[in-house]
């Protein structure tokens, strides 16, 4: 490890910070039917059905793994990126 490493390690954390993206799941209501497949498949149990809607129990939990997304048959679960 040289005296140059220092320097880049700076740099690619300054990356990292200027290109943060936040991430979060997004579930369109009007289009489910409470099929609960997105709630056996989430292996962060993330998910509810409260009133015969999905919903997410709280956003911390999702750990952004998608896989509800491939069981919807509805396609009611949306992934959205944004940048801060």
């Amino acid at each position: 490890m040289g005296i140059f490493s220092f320097f880049k390690k700076d740099k690619v954390e300054e990356d990292i910070a200027e290109s943060h993206e936040e991430s979060h799941i997004e579930i369109n209501s009007d289009n489910c039917q409470a099929c609960q497949r997105c709630v056996s498949v989430c292996p962060n149990n993330s998910f509810l059905i409260v009133d015969g809607k999905s919903s997410l129990k709280e956003d911390y939990i999702c750990r952004d793994c998608k896989v509800c997304i491939a069981a919807c048959p509805n396609e009611c679960i949306n992934f959205v990126n944004f940048k801060i």
